[in-house]
């Protein structure tokens, strides 16, 4: 197996601080892709559902796509598979930058790490040659801190994931990041790699990749490349002003979560807008390996309390650290961004949990002498104290630390908490988008809104537009994107693609890189098959119809104002259908028949 895959993985026994090659299997990487699926299906074979996240026995994959880096335009995304301490459900954290491609340079598609070290450590990859070294003099250290260290030590072409202090000190939605800010965000991947004492992973890698059919290769990304630059989204709209474009438009349609989702519109949108980003505080954009749309912001602040400068914020970042909280300080909410990298923080998960904690606080449940300074909506300097002290596990801090699920639960308001399966919601209520409910209700990772994205089709009318208040069809083009999105991921590819081209194009890619024979029906039916994989780990986890659910406000409390004013999210309806179409029983398990017909 030569053709877009290296053909070799690395195993990595912290136990025994030994390292080992193993060669790809063909078979599997057929069935499954690459990246999220193919990790997704060794994790399952190897893992116990029912292991602690952070017990030594559970896993950790790194994984790159067939198509990561390759020529294939947006072809530079990663994985990172393991059993999520946010969660407790399968975790699979997608992450671009330059990492992913480097990995498979330097000599290898995916690297599982097993065990716990002995102490802090670095793992160096350079060309093949492969090595365990000591890191105690880094622990404790900032990602930026790290990533500039080790450039010193061991070269500028170097490519790293790192965790920060988050990772070490165990926060449940500890992040992974390399280039300093590109997060495998979601689940606590970073307190997973934490737990097992790996500080960072270097790469250095001088290998080069072949495709199967080069010519038909090469004609199917200049056809690629030329959708994404004609594309509305990604020739026009991420490029000038990045994802917050999405806050305005969101806002508009009164389902930008405001308040830990008491209301649908925030009156400070425009201050935080992508509009306002790329006017204030741009400096340039930047890039992914291989991207052509470069929806990446880097930025300053200049001056103040909040000097600083760095990568983002994002639309999700802005608004977890935006509206979730109140705040429309853009300096404020910039400033929590960047000490959220530094860190190691998943801002969803981060301004969220916050969020959470401001409404006890507003409910006369939590007290200012518990959290040991005032945290209200709107606070933008409580906001960047608090995320210093979550990523630190400094005085309340420790609790926040926790998640929102269970800081909820901890002060006896469980209903407070907005998310699902204890994985914090991103930035669009349901109750104005009623297919992202079913989407939020049914992902296996917890609340996410990259695994289906129906946003495209309610709001923004990609590839055809929906009503975003009615349930008609909700069910089965969920079923349709979710199945996609597995797809694209274990290919190694940015969903961000998918403005603009869809699964034709993408089995076309795959199908002159590899020499696999995809077709349209074959990639879905691979999506399917890992989709339900990762459903299989949940409920040997212990995870239920009962799981499938939202919080009691979007499913009872009517939208107070806006657009979708007096609307609720009807979920059983939709996810009753969601189960018929999946061929799943009516408690969300996938019938023998379905197995059989997805090889599992």
């Amino acid at each position: 197996m030569t053709h877009a895959y290296v053909g070799q993985l690395l195993r990595v026994d912290l136990d025994r601080r030994q390292t080992r090659t193993e060669p790809l299997n063909r078979d599997l990487a057929r069935l499954f892709i690459g990246g999220r699926g193919l990790a997704t299906k060794l994790f399952s074979n190897e893992v116990d559902p029912n292991v602690d996240p952070l017990h030594p026995a559970n896993k950790l994959i790194l994984a790159a796509g067939p198509l990561t880096g390759t020529a294939a335009p947006c072809g530079s995304r990663f994985m990172a598979v393991t059993k999520g301490p946010l969660t407790g459900a399968i975790a699979s954290s997608n992450c671009g930058g330059d990492f992913g491609p480097d990995l498979k340079y330097a000599g290898y598609d995916l690297i599982v790490f097993d065990g716990v070290a002995k102490e802090p450590t670095i793992l160096v990859i350079d060309d093949g040659k492969v090595e365990l070294r000591p890191a105690a003099d880094l622990w404790g250290r900032t990602v930026d801190e790290v990533e500039d260290t080790l450039h010193t030590r061991l070269g500028r072409d170097f490519k790293f994931v790192s965790i920060g202090p988050a990772g070490e000190n165990l926060v449940r939605y500890a992040a992974i990041i390399n280039d300093k800010s590109r997060a495998a965000g979601r689940s606590g991947v970073g307190a997973v790699l934490g737990s097992k004492k790996v500080k960072a992973v270097a790469v250095r890698g001088t290998g080069g990749l072949t495709a199967a059919d080069p010519a038909g290769f090469r004609t199917t990304c200049l056809d690629v490349l030329e959708k994404l630059k004609n594309g509305a989204v990604t020739g026009t709209g991420l490029p000038r002003f990045g994802t917050a474009i999405l806050v305005n438009v969101i806002n508009e349609h009164g389902a930008f979560p405001t308040h830990n989702f008491q209301q649908g519109q925030f009156p400070g949108a425009e201050k935080i807008s992508g509009e306002t980003i790329a006017d204030q505080i741009l400096r340039r954009n930047r890039a992914c390996c291989s991207c052509p749309v470069a929806c990446g912001r880097v930025t300053e602040i200049k001056g103040g309390q909040y000097a600083g400068r760095g990568e983002g914020p994002e639309y999700e970042t802005i608004w977890a650290l935006g509206a979730a909280v109140g705040v429309s300080n853009l300096a404020a909410a910039t400033k929590a961004n960047y000490i959220c990298n530094q860190l190691g923080l998943d801002t969803i998960s981060a301004g969220a949990t916050i969020a959470c904690a401001m409404e006890l606080v507003e409910k006369g449940v939590l007290t200012e002498q518990e959290i040991g300074f005032p945290l209200r909506f709107g606070d933008g300097e409580a906001l960047v104290r608090a995320m210093t002290q979550i990523g630190r596990r400094e005085g309340f801090g420790d609790v926040l630390a926790e998640g929102g699920a269970r800081l909820a639960a901890k002060y006896g308001r469980p209903e407070l908490f907005m998310g699902v399966k204890k994985q914090e919601f991103p930035a669009y209520d349901p109750r104005g988008i009623l297919g992202m409910g079913l989407q939020y209700a049914t992902s296996n990772r917890g609340a996410c809104h990259v695994r289906g994205y129906m946003v495209s089709t309610e709001i923004l009318g990609l590839p055809m537009k929906m009503d975003p208040h009615t349930t008609a069809g909700k069910a089965a083009v969920n079923i349709a994107f979710q199945n996609l999105t597995a797809a694209v991921d274990s290919a190694g590819m940015c969903l961000f693609a998918t403005f603009s081209i869809g699964a034709p194009e993408l089995a076309a890619l795959l199908k002159t890189a590899t020499g696999f024979d995809y077709d349209v029906d074959e990639l879905l039916l691979a999506g399917e098959r890992i989709w339900n994989l990762e459903k299989l780990f949940n409920l040997r986890a212990g995870f239920s119809r009962k799981d499938d659910t939202l919080p009691p406000r979007l499913l009872h409390e009517p939208m107070p104002a806006g657009p979708a004013a007096g609307k609720t999210v009807p979920l059983t309806e939709m996810l009753d259908e969601y189960y018929r179409l999946r061929g799943w029983d009516d408690q969300g398990c996938p019938t023998p028949e379905k197995l059989a017909a997805l090889h599992l």
